[in-house]
């Protein structure tokens, strides 16, 4: 079914709703939709409120009241959400990591005072666009013109790829036990290598630039062994970001990289190593300098000149023992 069936502002169990019925004191108050998705109105059968508008249940208030008997004329009737609830669903498909999700929900202390007493405010955070963020972003592999919403035992097909051009298009609000599905195309695609917001929020790469094994960061001079880098970043960016280029020529030259990564579609792991000169030169090269992805580490080595270094500091270490003796 089409998406557009799911457009606009649709409450969930949770949310919290101020209902005033004129200047019917019985009636008008704060509820909060239960569990089941009800509005629990004092006097009245339960009425449907997930899944549904402000407008569309003051409309159910509206002939509940009139089929009871309780007004000849209806006074006015007003829904209004003064605060909307996290939501939990699930996400499966090409995303990096397939869970259930919770979204929507505000700290305490990120909370406006002023925006959470001001009635029928609405929300940003229960966008089908933070449920693809919050399990780990699309995968390059993602089919965006066909990501399904499944609500109600029904299967909504929403078409987001004008989201990569900075467009809410097929952008909705999610509900709590929606069920988010995002199909394969089975093929690598260069155009979602890039930050957007159903992509991952960026790369935790983990690194090792060593020049001889330590036993640990802090002795090795080394600050971190991850490192946030952008989503899109290639594999040549990283080796310059890890400071495995540059220095003398003479020592420098040898020195190579090595990329291990796990491809998302196959899950086959792939060990891809390249000496850093000949990856400096073939830069234009997509093939030679692929992307990286969540969770790839890269390993430097030092050239053969440093190396031999390495055997001469050894050397005069043990020459030195001797000496002693």
């Amino acid at each position: 079914m089409s998406g557009s069936l799911l457009a606009g502002e649709r409450l969930s169990r949770n949310d919290l709703l101020d209902v005033r019925i004129g200047d019917d004191e019985t009636f008008t108050g704060s509820y909060v939709i239960s569990r089941d998705g009800m509005l629990k109105l004092p006097f009245l059968a339960p009425l449907q409120a997930q899944g549904r508008s402000t407008g569309d249940v003051e409309a159910a208030i509206e002939r509940a009241l009139v089929a009871d008997g309780f007004y000849e004329v209806l006074p006015r009737i007003s829904v209004r959400v003064e605060d909307f609830a996290s939501v939990k669903v699930s996400v499966t498909g090409a995303v990096f990591e397939a869970r259930p999700v919770q979204i929507g929900g505000v700290p305490g202390d990120s909370v406006d005072a002023r925006r959470q007493a001001a009635l029928g405010s609405s929300t940003e955070g229960r966008n089908l666009t933070l449920a693809l963020q919050a399990a780990g972003g699309v995968r390059p592999d993602a089919d965006l013109s066909a990501v399904e919403v499944r609500r109600g035992g029904r299967v909504y097909k929403l078409d987001l790829r004008g989201v990569l051009e900075g467009r809410d298009d097929g952008d909705v609000m999610l509900l709590t036990g929606d069920e988010v599905t995002v199909p394969s195309r089975q093929c690598f695609q260069d155009d979602l290598m890039k930050p957007s917001p159903v992509s991952p929020p960026g790369v935790s790469l983990f690194l090792s630039n060593l020049t001889q094994p330590a036993a640990g960061n802090a002795g090795a001079a080394v600050g971190r062994d991850v490192r946030e880098i952008p989503y899109g970043t290639r594999y040549l960016q990283a080796v310059i970001d890890t400071n495995c280029v540059g220095g003398s020529r003479s020592t420098s030259a040898g020195r190579s990289a090595v990329l291990f990564s796990r491809n998302p579609l196959t899950k086959v792991s792939v060990v891809v190593e390249r000496d850093i000169e000949n990856l400096l030169r073939r830069a234009d090269r997509d093939d030679y300098d692929p992307y990286l992805l969540p969770g790839d580490a890269v390993v430097c080595y030092d050239s053969t000149v440093t190396n031999i270094a390495e055997i001469g500091r050894v050397l005069g270490i043990l020459g030195a023992g001797l000496a002693l003796r």
